[in-house]
């Protein structure tokens, strides 16, 4: 099968001939991929930021938002059967350590990630878990829903654990209206009545925002945090959602917040420099958040199903990987890139 194989880093992954997997436990599922999520964190990997946490074995196959058809299962999986449509969940995880027991799968002790650890789903077949599958509607293209098995769930995620902090008559900052941040505006409107103030540098982004629910839009020129200051009556917002966190936002990101607010740190990269005493003095929150759990998953799914959540994709063939990742890095997605073998 053709797969986008990673042979060294600060090297373009090349498309590869290589094995295709087969079931080899009795929870294996083998899925054929429908459509491949491209993501900011493949380039992260790319150059090497992940190799340290993950110790993958070069060469493997990158790809971590993957959603298909069941086409091989292991002789205890109940949960799905061959034919059926399925996004992932992006870490097949044990179901037994307490991580999982308590519902937080995300941070299951004995998970694994393909993509990142291991070979992933930009490749035409992906093998996974039975607890990674959640079932779909047979007329959902898993070309449409791909990238909400990571990115999704990663918003997702972070506006379910503000939902209490954001009752009518709050306001709720968004900065990066991209292939997260698209995401997260319409999680937003779904689940809150929350004013849904977005930032961001780009023009196209922030119309796109509008389109989606953001009642005001604030071009990130320098002169952004002021402007949200002055929607807020001064006070800053009482939840920002940061789906940059690098080149600035994230102190910008902090400022915005008023106090007794909470900064929802989603994306990565940068660093977060605030005097101690900054954060003691305004009672300001500082809150991390990884990818979300698998019952999120399933939860965003009904959302995206219903038409309340929908990705903005560009579709590109599994042998157009490479332009596909230098698009995203040259900031030519609005939304997500995805692969279709």
């Amino acid at each position: 099968m053709k797969a986008v194989r990673l042979h060294g880093y600060h090297q373009q992954p090349v498309v590869d001939d290589v094995p295709e997997p087969t079931v080899q436990g009795p929870l294996d599922v083998v899925v054929k991929i429908g459509g491949a999520g491209v993501c900011r964190t493949d380039l992260h990997i790319i150059e090497g930021q992940w190799e340290a946490a993950m110790g993958p074995t070069l060469p493997y196959t990158i790809g971590h938002e993957n959603a298909g058809w069941v086409h091989e299962v292991g002789s205890a999986v109940t949960n799905v059967q061959v034919g059926d449509t399925v996004i992932l969940h992006p870490t097949p995880t044990c179901g037994l350590c307490r991580a999982c027991r308590a519902g937080q799968d995300m941070h299951c002790v004995n998970s694994s990630f393909p993509g990142l650890s291991h070979d992933g789903g930009m490749a035409e077949y992906l093998l996974t878990s039975a607890r990674a599958c959640v079932k779909l509607d047979p007329q959902t293209r898993p070309q449409d829903v791909a990238a909400l098995a990571d990115a999704g769930i990663t918003a997702y995620h972070a506006v379910r654990k503000a939902i209490p902090l954001l009752y009518p008559g709050t306001t709720c900052v968004l900065v990066g209206a991209g292939g997260l941040g698209h995401i997260g505006i319409q999680c937003l409107a779904a689940l809150t009545a929350t004013k849904i103030i977005v930032v961001d540098r780009n023009p196209d982004a922030l119309k796109l925002a509008e389109q989606l629910g953001a009642q005001y839009t604030v071009v990130a020129d320098g002169g952004h945090v002021d402007a949200v200051r002055d929607l807020t009556d001064g006070a800053g917002a009482d939840v920002v959602l940061d789906f940059v966190a690098e080149q600035g936002a994230e102190q910008d990101g902090f400022a915005m917040t008023r106090p007794a607010g909470s900064y929802f740190v989603i994306g990565y990269g940068g660093e977060v420099h605030v005097p101690t005493l900054d954060i003691i003095s305004t009672e300001r929150n500082i809150i991390g958040n990884i990818v979300g759990t698998y019952n999120e998953l399933a939860e965003l799914m009904v959302l995206a199903e219903s038409g309340k959540v929908t990705l903005h994709t560009k579709t590109y063939p599994l042998a157009e990987a490479a332009e596909a990742l230098k698009d995203l890095d040259a900031g030519r997605v609005r939304g997500r890139a995805i692969l279709v073998p």
